[in-house]
């Protein structure tokens, strides 16, 4: 039987949460359904399991799943006769699974909102969860980590999944300050293999420096990003050519282009992880030509298209992709900094704990509240935005730094309880969390909310 690292890690219930899945997968070589979350951890683990199905030989069929929605969870669930993979979800509907007539594994990194009960499972049910062997889920292990380690325990030649474990993993920000944990196991493991090249180099992406610039959004820089004449004067005074690409700038140049970006990002209070993107690790996908970086960007822009099937066609190698992707990909930077902008001008709306805005971009609203929290607003308080569509349930998504964290903060909890209590249903991570409530419940949530943010942040032990 195919084998994986089974000793990465000591706790006991890591291989046996991986075998218990194996041997479900290998039992059981009929269709498979995967199911995942849109973003780019949940299409680059549909992407591993997918190409770990076909090496297997299996058929299988994936469908994205757009929110926090136990109804969609449970029509889908009824609409698969078959075994079902889920993946970067589902943790929080443990309880649905037992009644399906065919295997079901779950290969998540959110907690359980039951912790420390979860449901017992029956033996068609696996349940994979770092958290259970002590690894954080936030920062030292995402979903599509996870599902490349499983893919691995599949089968070892898997490991070439290692294109989808980092962009997975970039896309929910667990490289920031570079990979930790079992994370950066796994990824000292691909670099030993040549399937990952780690490099320096500013995180500047595409066809020249002016259009690289000009674009930015992760460094998005106050008074630049997104605005091509002031750009253009910045290169002049650096003695730099804008038509020049990104990848031809020497060791000296690109540190003096750091240090103009290092100056500004102070100059805007950013947060500090916003600074530490500027001197740590990028890493090269050698099969792919490209930076781990572009393909979680690619990723990400497929989902917020309403494409994630197209992320997923770029994995399995379907020519056609890329283009496409690429396409999606200006069009979710451009929306992204068109936000951005919105509110380097007008601002938030601030409460006792917390800030907020709407944004008219459902897809977009959430990365939109993760730079803007980095790179324009208050890092001392957690942001929430707010989408609403038509007189629908209200989407929300909320953001904050690893410093909040460290101090207590806990936005799963926050957006959990707080949606709870106006009929709606939320959670996530410490540092990002999401909820979709009643439409008309805004104020409310944000009062519970800013309440319960203000009581982690002033707990015993918070700075």
């Amino acid at each position: 039987m195919p084998s994986g690292p089974d000793s990465f890690v000591p706790d006991p219930a890591y291989r046996s949460e991986f075998e218990r899945a194996r041997g479900l997968v290998l039992g059981h070589p009929g269709r498979w359904h995967v199911i995942y979350h849109y973003d780019a951890d949940g299409i680059a683990s549909a992407s591993s399991a997918l190409r770990a199905f076909a090496r297997l030989g299996y058929p299988a069929q994936a469908t994205a799943l757009a929110g926090v929605e136990r109804d969609r969870m449970a029509e889908l669930l009824r609409g698969a006769p078959g075994p079902v993979l889920i993946a970067d979800t589902g943790f929080a509907w443990l309880d649905l699974y037992p009644a399906h007539g065919a295997p079901v594994v779950v290969l998540d990194h959110h907690q359980y909102p039951g912790v420390p009960h979860p449901p017992a499972l029956p033996a068609h049910v696996a349940a994979v969860n770092p958290l259970d062997w002590g690894v954080d889920g936030m920062s030292e292990m995402c979903a599509a980590t996870l599902t490349w380690l499983f893919t691995i325990f599949l089968d070892p030649r898997n490991w070439d999944n290692a294109p989808w474990g980092l962009s997975g993993a970039i896309g929910d920000r667990q490289h920031v300050g570079g990979f930790r944990g079992l994370n950066r196991r796994l990824v000292e493991e691909a670099i030993d293999r040549s399937l990952v090249v780690e490099r320096r180099g500013l995180p500047l992406f595409g066809p020249s420096l002016g259009a690289a610039l000009t674009g930015s959004i992760d460094p998005f820089l106050r008074g630049l990003s997104g605005r091509p004449a002031e750009v253009g004067r910045l290169l002049d005074t650096l003695g730099l050519d804008a038509a020049r690409p990104p990848a031809s700038l020497s060791a000296e140049e690109s540190g003096r282009l750091a240090e103009e970006f290092r100056t500004r990002l102070l100059a805007a209070h950013a947060a500090p992880d916003a600074l530490t993107l500027l001197d740590q690790p990028r890493w090269f996908l050698p099969a792919l030509g490209v930076d781990a970086e572009e393909v979680s960007n690619l990723q990400s822009a497929a989902g917020r298209a309403k494409e994630p099937g197209a992320g997923i066609a770029y994995a399995l190698g379907d020519p056609g992709a890329a283009a496409r992707l690429r396409q999606a990909e200006e069009r979710w930077r451009q929306g992204i900094l068109k936000g951005l902008l919105r509110l380097e001008d007008g601002g938030v709306n601030s409460m006792r704990s917390l800030q907020w805005f709407e944004s008219p971009d459902p897809t977009l609203a959430g990365t939109q509240a993760g730079m803007a929290v980095l790179y324009l607003l208050d890092a001392t308080r957690p942001v929430f935005v707010f989408t609403e569509e038509g007189g629908g349930p209200i989407k929300v998504s909320s953001r904050a730094t690893r410093e909040l964290v460290d101090r207590g903060l806990d936005l799963a909890a926050a957006c959990r309880e707080s949606a709870r209590r106006v009929g709606g249903e939320g959670g996530g991570h410490r540092i990002a969390s999401g909820a979709t409530i009643p439409a008309g419940s805004r104020e409310r949530f944000l009062e519970s909310a800013d309440a319960l943010v203000a009581g982690q942040l002033a707990a015993p032990g918070a700075a």
